[in-house]
């Protein structure tokens, strides 16, 4: 079995599915792409390790990591092993030295514990057959602010200044509040 080699190139709310988010990974030698409908909390987990954001408190996704490195566990390998009536399947490869084991995983999991593990991601080319989307234009950026919370008005942002809004950014972490942290974050983007 020829594996495909993914990378992570978009995450966005998901205008479909109410409370989801689109997770685009595509082939590193290729122009497919494979959305992948998941949830808030593993988009959350996904995009706060994409941004180098640090929650005040370590999220799950985190304290697995932070467990299997204690333990000498590695996570070598991410693969996406199935595609079955929409959902995807995945599992884990992991190495404690002596032995490599599967284990079975969510693929946004999989993908969120990738990022911490900093291990590649693949699939098959019978999955990507099945479920991937050729673009031929540029890849689609990376969108981590969920447009649900966008009810706070962006001007309120605006009106601060960059001291407060780095301010703002920590309060918001450390509230664990990461919708809102998402927002001021992208208001510093825009001014810098």
């Amino acid at each position: 079995m020829k594996k495909i080699e993914l990378n992570i190139v978009g995450l966005s709310y998901s205008q479909a599915q109410s409370n989801s988010y689109a997770l685009v990974l595509g082939e590193v030698y290729g122009k497919r792409r494979l959305p992948i409908v998941i949830g808030h909390y593993e988009a959350q987990a996904i995009a706060l390790e994409l941004e180098k954001m640090k929650p005040s408190r370590p999220l799950t996704h985190d304290l697995f990591h932070n467990f299997a490195k204690t333990f000498g566990i590695n996570i070598v390998e991410v693969m996406i092993t199935k595609f079955l009536e929409g959902i995807f399947y995945a599992t884990l490869l992991c190495d404690n030295g002596v032995i490599i084991h599967e284990i079975d995983s969510r693929t946004s999991d999989a993908v969120a514990l990738s990022i911490r593990f900093g291990c590649p991601i693949f699939t098959t080319e019978e999955i990507m057959s099945a479920a991937g989307i050729v673009f031929e234009d540029e890849e689609p950026a990376i969108d981590t602010a969920d447009e649900s919370a966008a009810d706070e008005p962006t001007s309120t942002l605006r009106s601060l200044s960059l001291a407060e809004l780095e301010a703002e950014l920590q309060q918001a972490v450390d509230d664990e509040d990461y919708e809102r942290a998402s927002l001021i974050r992208d208001e510093i983007k825009k001014r810098k």
